[in-house]
């Protein structure tokens, strides 16, 4: 087994994750959005988005590199969910598998399953890939928010 260099693995996933903040903010902003966004990530709000009609909504984003384990491109896991109430939405990215996922707080809580056991009890876990014959791919039952832009957003 290869000996990784934690410090550097640390840094890179880091990184990774800021990277692909920018990167979806970034497309975001191509599709005409207002965002904004906070100096301080305290509140797992990475962006917030004003709306056509004047609303904002907060964005939660996750990223999985091409480097997570094989049969994990798109598993995210340890996630304190927002209220339903709220105008919150997750952005769910697999470098791996090159697919973008957005759904709403009540849509994620209503895919993802919340941990029952073990240090990380009440938060949730959501998988978008499954694992066939030595290949990763995205499960079809998620084929609904995957999203090639931001348009839903802004209904």
């Amino acid at each position: 087994m290869k000996k990784i260099n934690k410090s550097k693995t640390h840094r890179h996933s880091a990184g990774f994750g800021k990277r692909i903040e920018y990167w979806i903010v970034g497309l975001m902003l191509k599709d005409g959005l207002d965002v904004y966004l906070s100096l301080v990530d305290d509140h797992a709000v990475d962006a917030i988005v004003k709306k056509k009609n004047g609303s904002i909504a907060e964005i939660q984003i996750k990223a999985r590199s091409k480097d997570v384990v094989v049969k994990d491109a798109a598993l995210f896991a340890a996630i304190v969910h927002r209220p339903t109430g709220h105008d919150y939405w997750y952005v769910f990215y697999s470098e791996r598998l090159d697919k973008i996922w957005l759904l709403s707080a009540k849509e994620f809580v209503k895919e993802s399953y919340a941990n029952k056991t073990g240090k990380n009890i009440g938060k949730r876990a959501i998988w978008f890939n499954g694992y066939k014959n030595g290949q990763e791919y995205p499960k079809e039952k998620f084929d609904k928010y995957l999203i090639k832009n931001f348009e839903r957003l802004n209904k």
